[in-house]
């Protein structure tokens, strides 16, 4: 059984399949405290959730003709036996995103078939970044992606010590998204501009244009 704190059909924000519609999952629980997280409602261990099998959720997903399945949370990776539910999601052919907060290891032989990952690396404003897990980086491939969510100049600085470090525009998708409200898109685009970084992408939160930021359920 796993603790679902909500599960919806919406376009998916962003990564690679943005604007492409998707089947969400959320999971209840978080190991980390991010200074922006817009989830944390759904961070502790007792936070609201209805409990549903892997095939109840595989069901769901499958009546709602959607092929895209997204796998968010709180944490996912800290929910017990997820391989199971992704390898029942897989074996129907639908295409499967883990959305992780990079803290916790990916590389996982359990799963039948590996999902997509989209890793999302802490950078100082949030005040997690000692908690970052970098040994992940070795596991991806060019289907997965690393998010760098950026609220400040100096994190956008951070972030180019890390892409360069661990090579990461050869091994993965890169993109850069602003902290809704506290970096503007352009600060990021002069900043890209001036870095020369012609492999990584902006990313804007598509959901919080579309609908109200604080609006659950999208």
């Amino acid at each position: 059984m796993f603790p679902v704190a909500e599960h919806f059909i919406s376009i998916n924000g962003e990564g690679t399949r943005a604007g492409e519609l998707a089947a969400f999952i959320r999971f209840r629980l978080c190991n980390l405290d991010c200074s922006y997280c817009d989830t944390k409602w759904a961070n502790s261990s007792d936070s609201p959730a209805e409990y549903m099998t892997a095939e109840e959720l595989t069901e769901w997903v499958i009546h709602s003709g959607v092929k895209n399945v997204t796998l968010t949370g709180g944490e996912p990776l800290l929910q017990r036996h997820l391989n199971i539910l992704v390898d029942m999601l897989m074996e129907k052919g639908l295409r499967v995103e883990i959305e992780t907060n990079g803290s916790i290891p990916v590389d996982n032989n359990e799963y039948k078939s590996r999902p997509v990952f989209t890793i999302d690396y802490k950078l100082p404003s949030s005040g997690m970044e000692e908690k970052m897990y970098p040994d992940n980086f070795r596991y991806l491939t060019k289907k997965d992606t690393v998010k760098f969510v950026a609220g400040s100049n100096e994190d956008l600085l951070r972030a180019v010590e890390v892409i360069n470090e661990y090579y990461l525009c050869d091994q993965c998708n890169v993109y850069f998204s602003p902290v809704f409200g506290k970096i503007e898109p352009v600060e990021i685009v002069n900043f890209m501009i001036d870095n020369k970084l012609s492999d990584v992408r902006l990313q804007l939160q598509l959901h919080k244009f579309i609908w109200d930021p604080e609006k659950r359920g999208v």
